[in-house]
């Protein structure tokens, strides 16, 4: 069985056992989390969310992404900027999808 879940402005399709990168959750490693926003269980489509539907995960760890480089230029005005950003993000393990 699968789920598709809302967090952090994203969906994320889930199965049991599988680890995902989310944008960052409340919780240091270890710690077990409820994702409440399930969009789609198996055939059951929610309007907009499936009710009584919840995902079961646990959090591995604390990270952050890659490095993404942001780089603006005006032509002809010796205009330049860079600058970088890290996204700050979870490592989650799904235990369980209760439906």
């Amino acid at each position: 069985m699968f789920a598709i879940v809302k967090t952090g402005a994203k969906q994320y399709k889930v199965q049991k056992d599988a680890v995902l990168a989310v944008e960052k959750l409340a919780g240091k490693a270890g710690d077990k989390v409820s994702l409440k926003e399930v969009v789609l269980l198996g055939d059951k489509v929610g309007a907009p969310f499936v009710k009584g539907a919840s995902v079961e995960a646990e959090i591995i760890r604390q990270t952050r992404g890659e490095k993404v480089i942001v780089f603006k230029k005006t032509r002809r005005h010796g205009y330049k900027r860079k600058n970088g950003h890290k996204q700050d993000l979870t490592l989650i393990k799904i235990l369980e999808i209760k439906g």
